[in-house]
């Protein structure tokens, strides 16, 4: 079968949900029993997102292969229950980079290199070979129509329609309806706007997705309709809802993967989305609520442990669970106050070293009160340098990254990568195998001893304090044995204190919940049911 494409383009605002909408249409369309694949293009120069603050643009996601890219590979994997790959994100720096390398080297023969054809065609390549193997091809252009910088991403587009046929290529709309208080109006000249500017650029929506806070009603829907050159059947509602994992079936409600599957001319027999409603079910039903206290850098900014928050819904959604977050100030010298009735602790990666000595407390108090605690990635670091600090009495124990005078470097670079000058090249990135001990919290959980997970992170527990750690009761549970590296550590006499070098939360799916995540807050329901009233953990 011809591959199709669809591309999803954004106006108005930023910000609306382009990626939650490609891939709650991905879910649709696999549900026919659709090969579909996901692409995201980020219009900015930044080669990746690997070395960008997450303030600005949230999480950097890790896929197996470990490309850094756009946390939209979150959303991609976990709606479709599908690995991505590094072919599936691609930067403007990225596709400048690869012109220019080429110019370089003469393969243009002399030509003058341009934005087009030779900036366009490079991105339309990246959208074939992403696109390889699959039926059904959904592209998603970061940024908003009219910016300068996503232009050439948009002309790109609008050529792959004439080249690929309009049988084979549409046009998905994400805009904003937006609610004036003061006259209690809903306004469609925004998005009237915004489709006239992206009818400049050459390309004519074949789909409106319309956010909007209060519902649209028919009228509405037909003047959108009039003014847009866009059916009615076409103009889609998209209102805010309490879970992502909702818009699936709101849009299905509507029929936006039948009209979908009219416009490119597709037909097939299958309309399985029973798993799906089953998520969405246990997720607006829970039997149950936990408290979480996320111990993060970034936690002004949700966007930035997107997948972390994700993971503990799928983790709440595997025992029928609401599992409420809450962030903390790690700079704040009273920070045990903050944990209050929570029934988890959960410290998630990051670098810097703002609020350390905060997370360390944390972990002390996780410990000493039997919390049941969760570390990724940082957190294990944490997890370890408390452990040596208050128990083994290694007073100072620190990480080199944050102290390179520590007397008791417990975490520490290997030492081949201290010869590195350049730091991206000390990443520990993408896929790597562990050995789980036989018996650990971690072997019941994923039920097997081999396990492989993501990794984002430059600094290991240094393996010269590992019988010191092991003796007084940190249990290495995991190992990386070609490097025998760390990558698991539990405490023994504790309910459930689980850290782990690597980033689960990268390989959780709301229909396959990470195991860690799971067994997590089955912990912190156990302890709120067998202990309702306990609370105040004040240090």
């Amino acid at each position: 079968m011809t591959t199709k494409y669809i591309f999803v383009t954004g106006g108005v605002v930023s910000s609306l949900g382009k990626g939650i909408t490609a891939s709650s249409l991905g879910k649709l369309l696999q549900a026919r029993g659709l090969q579909v694949t996901m692409l995201k293009c980020d219009p900015y120069i930044n080669v990746d997102p690997g070395t960008m603050n997450p303030f600005q643009h949230g999480e950097v996601f890790v896929t197996e292969d470990g490309a850094e890219t756009d946390l939209d590979l979150g959303h991609y994997e976990r709606f479709l229950n599908k690995e991505m790959h590094a072919s599936n994100n691609f930067t403007a720096g990225k596709v400048y980079q690869t012109v220019l390398d080429r110019e370089r080297r003469g393969d243009f023969l002399g030509t003058t290199v341009q934005v087009i054809p030779h900036i366009t065609d490079e991105i339309k390549n990246r959208f074939r070979a992403a696109a390889k193997g699959a039926d059904i091809a959904i592209i998603e252009i970061g940024g908003t129509v009219g910016d300068i910088e996503s232009l050439p991403f948009m002309e790109a587009a609008r050529q792959m329609g004439l080249e690929a046929g309009r049988e084979n290529s549409l046009y998905v709309h994400v805009t904003l309806i937006p609610f004036i208080r003061a006259s209690e109006e809903l306004k469609t000249k925004p998005t009237q706007h915004s489709v006239q500017k992206l009818r400049e650029i050459g390309i004519a929506p074949d789909v409106l997705v319309c956010r909007s806070e209060k519902p649209i009603d028919a009228n509405m829907k037909a003047k959108l309709s009039m003014f847009c050159s866009v059916p009615k059947e076409s103009v889609i509602e998209a209102p805010d809802v309490d879970s992502i994992y909702e818009v699936p079936m709101v849009f299905h409600k509507q029929g936006l993967d039948d009209q979908i599957m009219m416009l490119l001319r597709l037909r097939t027999q299958s309309k399985d989305l029973d798993s799906w409603t089953k998520v969405v079910d246990r997720l607006k039903h829970p039997k149950r609520e936990v408290v979480v206290a996320m111990a993060g850098k970034y936690t002004d900014y949700k966007d930035a442990y997107k997948s972390v928050n994700e993971a503990l819904v799928h983790g709440g959604i595997a025992n029928e669970a609401k599992v409420k977050i809450r962030f903390l100030d790690t700079t704040d010298p009273k920070i045990g106050e903050q944990l209050d009735g929570v029934h988890g602790i959960l410290v998630p990666g990051g670098f810097g070293d703002r609020g350390i000595e905060g997370k360390i407390r944390v972990a002390q108090i996780a410990r000493e009160k039997k919390i049941p605690y969760f570390g990724l990635c940082l957190g294990l670091q944490i997890a370890v340098i408390e452990f040596s600090r208050n128990v083994l009495k290694l007073a100072g124990a620190h990480s080199t990254e944050f102290d390179q005078k520590t007397r008791y470097p417990v975490i520490d670079l290997l030492p081949e990568q201290k010869t590195v000058k350049d730091k991206g090249a000390t990443m520990r990135l993408g896929t790597y195998e562990c050995t789980l001990k036989k018996g650990s919290l971690s072997h019941k959980a994923y039920g097997t001893l081999q396990i492989s997970e993501r990794h984002r992170h430059r600094y290991e527990v240094n393996n010269k304090f590992r019988k010191l750690l092991e003796d007084a009761g940190l249990s290495i549970a995991g190992l990386h044995a070609p490097k025998n590296l760390v990558e698991i550590v539990e405490l023994k006499d504790h309910p459930w204190y689980v850290a782990c070098q690597f980033h689960p939360e990268f390989k959780g799916r709301p229909e396959a919940p990470h195991p860690l995540f799971r067994d997590f807050v089955a912990a912190m329901v156990e302890r709120a049911e067998s202990s309702p009233s306990r609370s105040a953990i004040h240090a």
